[in-house]
């Protein structure tokens, strides 16, 4: 079999049409890396064997009729657990959902499948989607494959780190301040939050429902592009869902001649480490020398954004978990009455920064403070908003990094709730205008941990964003490295 744990989701595919492999061999091979690695790192919670060896079996019967395989066919996919998996327990790493089991499949998880893909597990993840280091699930924190005394990042922790460990090809997370990006930033992969929209949330636990949006990661721009093929599109089931076709599987190249780069100067400067700094200018003078115009470009509003996102964010959380009471599902440590019954199980069944966002967005909603917090975040919104849109009358990409720095140390910021909010500051602006955006790796520090850079586009951009991300890791040469 020439299947090994850095192939690419093409490379599998090819594999599997040629008869070299089967998708049962490809299943196999990637539940006993699952197996051999997971207790190490931490990185999924529910091992999916039965469900990926069942879809493996449909497809080789199928390849065996003659008939046409999907574009996924054999690739091992990995999702986070916030994504419902019908008949499967979907936990969002938090004691409230411990023992809970999913009646239906989301939207992506059903295109997913359609496309072949194996999934071999739920991915760990901070609790609700709550957290930037993968530190606030109930179930531990997943580990960074580059270095287990680092963090994946967050929320989407255990996706980046299966998929940076190998025990996957691809993987889904969810990105609503930039939970996709910054953990492929810590992990050296690529990972893009699409539009606003283009990808269905139908399935998906909700944290900000004006902000959430699923996205995929990979250790490449080809493989992130046809997995974000495989779940955007149309749902009538999601009222947020742009009533736009399936991005294409594959990716034209970039025309980089007539591509226009803001540098996003201000964001290399204090406080942001020298490795990041450098592999955004490095990837910056790759495209300059491609023919690109490069031209410094600003985002006058930008600084308010952390601020904003730290308002509207907890207010929509407040709102959407309120439905966790313990009576229809959820952890219930039982009570005499509704009320007490309630209070017991938000106490017992969420951690510590789940109540504390509930605790703000439950604050600045309030009476005689609505005004003074939340609508003033939404004018901040609004005004970042109109950042970005007047720069893209500029150019046609925005560049700068993507975290201020590689992996932490697990536990260096976990009583600092400040400072671990920080870790996306950069991730947050995009996210706030429903721009489409990925964070690509860039380079590596001095103690070998990667760093990543960040570029967005105007909606519907991501094409241009995977062009221009392809173009970029051609040219550094960087995939060849993988963890340890």
């Amino acid at each position: 079999m020439s299947i090994s744990e850095w192939s690419t989701a093409s490379a599998i595919r090819g594999t599997v049409a040629k008869g070299e492999a089967s998708c049962v061999e490809s299943a196999r091979f990637f539940l006993d890396r699952v197996s051999k690695l997971n207790p190490s790192l931490n990185a999924i919670l529910t091992i999916t064997e039965e469900r990926a060896m069942a879809t493996a079996t449909t497809l080789d019967k199928s390849k065996a009729k003659g008939k046409a395989l999907p574009p996924l066919a054999g690739v091992p996919v990995v999702v986070k657990d916030n994504l419902c998996t019908k008949g499967q327990k979907t936990t969002c790493g938090s004691r409230m959902l411990a023992d809970w089991t999913a009646p239906y499949d989301a939207t992506v998880v059903e295109r997913l499948e359609a496309a072949g893909a194996l999934m071999v597990g739920k991915a760990n993840m901070d609790e609700f989607a709550m957290g930037s280091s993968g530190e606030t699930s109930a179930f531990g924190p997943a580990l960074n494959p580059w270095n287990r005394k680092m963090v994946p990042g967050g929320s989407s922790s255990g996706s980046a780190s299966a998929v940076s460990a190998g025990m996957a090809t691809l993987a889904l997370g969810s990105d609503t301040g930039g939970s996709v990006k910054q953990p492929a930033a810590f992990c050296g992969l690529v990972g893009l939050r699409p539009t606003y929209g283009r990808v269905s949330r139908y399935g998906l636990v909700a944290f900000a429902s004006s902000l959430d949006q699923v996205g995929p990661l990979a250790r490449n721009a080809d493989d992130c592009a046809l997995l974000f093929s495989a779940i955007s599109g149309e749902d009538p089931r999601d009222s947020t869902c742009l009533k736009l076709p399936p991005e294409s599987q594959r990716l034209e190249p970039l025309d980089v001649k007539k591509l226009r780069v803001g540098l996003l100067a201000e964001q290399i400067g204090k406080g942001v480490a020298p490795a990041v700094r450098e592999g955004v200018l490095k990837a910056a003078a790759i495209l300059e020398n491609g023919g690109a115009m490069v031209s410094e470009v600003s985002l006058p509003h930008a600084s308010y954004a952390l601020a904003a996102y730290y308002v509207i964010a907890p207010a929509e959380c407040s709102a959407n978990l309120a439905r966790y009471d313990g009576v229809r599902y959820g952890f219930s440590p039982g009570g005499p009455d509704s009320g007490e019954r309630a209070e017991a199980s938000r106490s017992a069944g969420f951690g510590e920064e789940v109540k504390r966002r509930i605790l703000a967005g439950t604050f600045v909603l309030s009476a005689g403070y609505r005004d003074a917090f939340y609508n003033k975040a939404l004018f901040a919104r609004q005004a970042i908003t109109r950042d970005f849109e007047n720069a893209f009358k500029e150019v046609d990409i925005l560049l700068g990094p993507a975290t201020p720095g590689p992996a932490f140390p697990i536990g260096e910021r976990s009583g600092d709730p400040m400072r671990m909010y920080l870790c996306d500051v950069f991730t947050i602006p995009p996210n706030l205008g429903g721009f489409p955006s990925l964070s690509f790796p860039c380079g590596f520090a001095s103690d070998g941990l990667p760093v990543g850079a960040q570029i967005s586009g105007r909606r519907l951009g991501e094409p241009l964003l995977l062009q221009t991300a392809k173009f970029i890791e051609e040219r550094l040469c960087l995939l060849e490295r993988h963890p340890s």
